[in-house]
């Protein structure tokens, strides 16, 4: 059926007839007007793509009612312009394409069918480690090791960009995803098909969010979510409620971007926008540049919201023309979104949209300010870290609680390292990382920390060199610019070379601490400290060996690394003592907001930008000989520990199976709050006493070989070993922290997957029950393959992180959540009862359902279907069940 709106349809050039849009000011509806611009890129795009099938009419009149029912747990389906992945999660999307192909294949269809039909950009930059630092050569180093574990995934990728059309691969070494998305790829308007329209993204990583900054509505999707969209499908979601955030005032002079997105994260936290959209407004963003308002929505998952949503102003525009973009190009987007009312003047309130509800900044109130130990939402002023962290040592063991006896605070152990004697103590820092695009990706910061070195430099001031330090920029340009101003051989006098462009510290790929410093910690038992500019620190991410971590400002991780500990006040103590004997502190050194915004006005300049990504799919030379099979199906290779065809598939038929009853499952796992998906599926090294390392044994490799979880993401044999593998997981079954459970029926404590196993070989079903915020953390859709894979068919928990719920709905595994002021112990649930879960035939979105236990009891639940969609993906098996049954037929 042709579009019910084409009559909106007009050429933005008259000259240029072919080049046309949806004209929304031509809908001649109050109501626009008044909708929040994020909304109103939703509603663009159901207009666009209304067919009355997928999107109807009804969904077109829904979102523009948005004031009326955004309460009401409406669905809306939303096709995004086009989709980014990372290595990581984009591994197993083009593994589960390969296979998808084999599977049309055996049902008769058409293989060549399964391809991308929405554009998708795959960055690799998560496979790089710091396993090299503090050498002039680590860059190299880590490079060629990085080849040399990955060649396989890499060839396999390269397969990927050549047999599928409409995927484009950028190779290792060309930076972070977000910030190439940030400073190269996002376009802002799409200008494709001969239609202009809102530049729109999902991603297979969650902070995809900091797009949202340029003003590309954007955010993160589970892989298996993305790959649906990939083959043309929208997302169906809930029309989600926006909550405008007013910004204030000015920052004072010593206040970073960073400062300002912890201060932000704690807030909106406390306010509770889980599931919303967040929409920046007011005079206070006019005085944020492009990096800064990307730094606040690259954390818009810490603080649990959808999207943090800054429209498109004159600010964005100019970044667009800094960042080297088609200058004529960037006009058509200034005149197209002036066109449909989407350009916004933030000093203009008359501008102000109807928000769901409105909460405040002042800027002029942050202070610097760090996040942790445990949790990037706790929030803890610089003036205030030394008591805090002192606080947090005696404290029970929990997100601010070590539970060290108080004899123990004041513990030290001495170590020897490269010949020099040494000491460590509670709070030592050994890891001190300037990594992550949440900063690295703003001139302003990355400058700051390299100004701030030189005056360190040259006050006398030095860092140990036991402690781990380390410089990830998110892109060449980052380089250029620290080279081009003079700071970056200072940052290398103190430790900070650059050992790599990629996530590497922020995502756990810290790489191996010198091994005296780790038997000094584990002698002690001392809770050491990482320090780094990124957006986690969940427990057991960053490092195992660095039990608190702390998010930073790139000056401040620099800091840190000097003062060697995190029990300093800065305003009282010295940083550090010169060969003259003269205290320095903190304030010596610290540059001023003038000095900063002069070099970076000098040196952060267009030239840098189109020379650095001109070149990018190609500058990588290892990577242009790589040879990659030019087939359509893939071969696998059976001896393969990387890439292997997964289980999923196997036994597909055209017919769907009806819904059966849940009976008599057992409980893997019983689990509190905020499980996130770091203890769910790991991204760290891969333990050599783990059922993963067993495996990997077993095939012949050695553990020098074994490479980390993520870079195995494309094996399922090993990815399922390492669900729930996590060294921090907390089971209640367990009376200390590990990766393992109880196997009811013989009483053994087993590894997770040893258990599994041996409940999958009796026949008997699993459920998992967990506290709030079950999935928070990264996007991660082996967080839920892997409970699929190890015969979990329903978790029952008190709430769901919003993309990890959906993985499980993609996964055909059942979310199921306790009713309104229930939970485990109201019902008094030990988790040591049998589940028998009854499914009715006839399902409708959030049902109740009840459950029966061995004991007699009986409760119901919520089942989380949430729209009609999710429970047609549910009736298959699976999202991907779904489209191949529908590619097949």
């Amino acid at each position: 059926m042709s579009n019910p709106f084409v009559q909106i349809v007009e050429p933005l050039d008259p000259k240029q007839p072919l080049k046309k849009f949806f004209n929304l000011s031509k809908l001649e509806d109050v109501r626009y007007a008044r909708l929040p611009f994020s909304i109103r890129v939703l509603l663009e795009a159901a207009i666009r793509n209304c067919d009355e099938f997928l999107v109807k009419k009804g969904d077109v009149e829904n979102i523009l009612n948005w004031k009326v029912v955004q309460h009401k747990n409406v669905e809306v389906p939303f096709k995004p312009a086009r989709v980014i992945l990372q290595d990581f999660t984009g591994v197993p999307a083009v593994v589960d394409f390969a296979a998808m192909r084999d599977a049309v294949k055996k049902l008769g269809g058409d293989p060549e069918k399964i391809n991308p039909i929405c554009p998708a950009d795959l960055v690799i930059d998560h496979s790089i480690q710091v396993d090299f630092n503090r050498r002039s050569d680590s860059l190299q180093k880590n490079q060629d090791l990085e080849f040399e574990r990955n060649k396989e995934r890499f060839e396999f990728l390269k397969w990927g960009s050549q047999a599928f059309k409409n995927m484009r691969i950028i190779p290792p070494g060309s930076g972070i995803i977000h910030q190439v998305n940030l400073e190269y790829l996002a376009r802002v308007v799409m200008d494709q098909d001969g239609y202009y329209y809102p530049d729109s993204v999902v991603g297979t990583d969650s902070h995809t969010t900091m797009i949202d900054g340029l003003g590309v509505l954007g955010w993160g999707v589970g892989g298996i979510e993305a790959e649906a969209v990939m083959l043309g499908q929208p997302i169906s979601m809930v029309l989600p409620e926006v909550v405008g955030y007013k910004l204030l005032g000015n920052p004072q002079p010593l206040v970073t971007s960073t400062d300002i997105v912890l201060t932000i994260t704690k807030h909106l936290r406390q306010v509770g926008v889980v599931g919303k959209f967040v929409e920046f407004f007011g005079p206070g963003v006019a005085q944020l540049s492009i990096a800064d308002r990307a730094t606040i929505a690259n954390m818009c998952p810490e603080y649990g919201a959808t999207a943090a949503y800054f429209p498109v102003d004159d600010i964005s525009i100019g970044y667009l023309i800094q960042t080297g973009r088609d200058k004529d190009k960037v006009m058509c987007t200034k005149k197209y979104l002036e066109a449909v009312g989407m350009l916004r003047d933030f000093k203009n309130s008359s501008q102000d949209p109807d928000f769901t509800q409105v909460v405040e900044l002042d800027l002029h109130t942050v202070v610097p300010c760090c996040s942790g130990p445990k949790r990037p939402q706790d929030k803890v002023a610089v003036s205030d870290m030394k008591n805090d962290f002192e606080t947090c040592l005696g404290a029970k063991q929990g997100f601010k609680g070590f539970q060290i006896a108080p004899d123990r605070h004041n513990s030290i152990v001495k170590f020897n390292f490269e010949g020099c004697d040494f000491e460590l103590a509670h709070g030592s820092v050994v890891i001190a990382a300037i990594t992550s695009c949440t900063n690295t990706s703003n001139p302003s910061v990355m400058l700051g920390a390299g100004l701030l070195a030189k005056k360190a430099v040259e006050a006398g001031l030095t860092v140990k060199p036991y402690i781990k330090t380390s410089l990830s920029p998110g892109s060449g340009v980052v380089t250029y610019y620290l080279r081009e101003s003079g700071v970056m051989s200072y940052l290398s006098q103190l430790g900070f070379d650059v050992v790599g462009y990629g996530c590497m510290t922020c995502i756990g790929n810290s790489g191996p601490l010198p091994e005296p410093v780790v038997e000094a910690i584990t002698q002690g038992d001392l809770v050491a400290v990482g320090v780094l500019s990124g957006n986690r620190n969940f427990e057991g991410r960053v490092h195992p060996n660095t039990r608190a971590n702390y998010l930073a400002s790139p000056p401040l991780v620099i800091a840190y690394a000097i003062a060697g500990t995190i029990r300093i006040d800065f305003e009282k103590e010295p940083l550090g003592i010169n060969a003259s004997g003269k205290k320095i502190f903190l304030k010596d050194i610290w540059p001023t907001r003038n000095e900063i915004q002069a070099v970076e006005r000098q040196f952060v300049i267009p030239g840098m930008f189109k020379e650095v990504y001109q070149k990018i799919e190609t500058v990588n030379k290892s990577w242009n000989a790589l040879d990659a099979p030019s087939d359509k199906l893939y071969t696998w290779n059976p001896k393969s520990t990387y890439i292997k065809s997964p289980p999923f598939f196997d036994g597909l038929t055209l017919a769907l199976q009806t819904p059966k009853t849940i009976e008599d499952a057992y409980v893997l796992l019983s689990f509190g709050d905020s499980v996130t998906t770091d203890h769910i599926s790991p991204a760290g090294n891969i333990a050599r006493n783990s059922p993963a390392a067993r495996y990997l044994t077993s095939r012949g490799l050695t553990p020098r070989e074994f490479n980390s979880y993520g870079s195995r993401r494309g094996n399922d044999a090993v990815m399922a070993r390492g669900t729930f593998a996590n060294i921090r997981l907390v089971n209640k079954f367990i009376d200390k922290q590990g990766p393992q459970t109880v196997h009811f029926p013989s009483g053994e404590t087993l590894d997770v997957f040893d258990a599994a196993e041996r409940y999958k070989q009796a026949g008997h079903p699993l459920i998992v029950l967990a506290g709030k915020e079950y999935g928070a953390g990264s996007s991660r859709d082996w967080a839920a393959k892997g409970p699929f894979l190890l015969g979990v068919k329903a978790v029952l928990a008190e709430s769901y992180e919003r993309i990890h719920r959906s993985n499980l709905v993609g996964m055909g595994v059942i979310p199921l959540q306790y009713l309104p002021g229930e939970d485990a112990g109201t019902l008094g649930l030990t988790g040591r009862e049998r589940y028998t879960i009854i499914i009715p035939e006839k399902l409708k979105p959030q049902m109740n359902v009840q459950i029966k236990l061995d004991t007699g009891k009986t409760f119901h639940v919520i089942m989380r279907f949430d729209t009609d969609v999710e429970l047609t993906y549910f009736h298959n098996g699976g999202i991907l069940n779904y489209m191949i049954r529908k590619m097949a037929s």
